[in-house]
């Protein structure tokens, strides 16, 4: 859970960054939020596999438990 909300911060920022740069006429800032928010987006999606992967191994420990 914790690299998924990272991941939303991040992506937040990033898309505060890349306003205040277009806001401000500021080329690179507007690039740093787009980029930001990409790597918000593969934390998110990191964590979310990583959720999913601890469900899938929990699930075949119950099977093997019964």
């Amino acid at each position: 859970m914790a690299e998924k909300a990272k991941g939303k911060m991040e992506q937040a920022k990033g898309k505060a960054k890349e306003m205040a740069g277009k806001a401000t006429g500021d080329d690179r800032m507007k690039a740093e939020g787009r980029t930001d928010q990409i790597k918000g987006k593969t934390r998110e999606a990191a964590g979310k596999a990583e959720e999913q992967a601890r469900g899938i191994k929990d699930s075949l420990r119950d099977r093997k438990d019964s």
